[in-house]
């Protein structure tokens, strides 16, 4: 990449510093062109926005380009700026990694579905008061809202609450001394 386009990026910055206004739009462009294959080549999942490190780095090129020595090769300087802001990225962004379900959703064992029967089902909810076996039924196995279910029954929703409450509680315990 050092030669010709190494060349013309200093051109078009040295004129750019002068004073010329073109020059400098077209520095800027081919510069975000550059930056931004580096950023999507090392930015390989979620997280950090290569976008967001391009317009970083033509910032900091816009508020540092006095500090570019016209006898030293522009690209390493273009670079050296991207990389920077690239870790200041992924630093802002933290340890933690982002992972889109669809990526991995291939990769997922299918979760097992559950073996209650029916007649283990009825036989939990046979050992429940009357109350508590209609709001437990209602809301878990006929998938019915609290407030459907405090309509339905004439209940008050916090009343639906605790007999959910209270029914799931006894279920579990009685299963978990069998």
């Amino acid at each position: 990449m050092i030669g010709k386009d190494e060349a013309e990026l200093a051109g078009l910055l040295r004129a750019a510093i002068a004073g010329d206004e073109k020059a400098y739009a077209d520095f800027l462009q081919r510069a975000a062109g550059l930056v931004r294959g580096f950023a999507r080549r090392r930015v390989t999942h979620g997280g950090v926005d290569p976008e967001d490190v391009v317009q970083e780095t033509l910032l900091a090129i816009h508020l540092k380009r006095q500090t570019w020595r016209e006898d030293a090769h522009v690209l390493p300087w273009i670079y050296a700026i991207a990389r920077y802001k690239l870790i200041d990225a992924f630093r802002r962004r933290g340890r933690r990694i982002e992972v889109e379900i669809d990526e991995i959703a291939d990769s997922i064992a299918a979760p097992e579905p559950e073996t209650l029967s029916e007649r283990d089902l009825n036989r939990a909810l046979d050992t429940l008061p009357p109350g508590q076996r209609s709001v437990v039924s209602a809301i878990s196995v006929d998938g019915r809202s609290i407030s459907e279910t405090a309509g339905k029954l004439g209940m008050s929703e916090v009343a639906v609450r605790v007999a959910l409450h209270r029914g799931l509680q006894a279920i579990a315990k009685r299963f978990k001394s069998t």
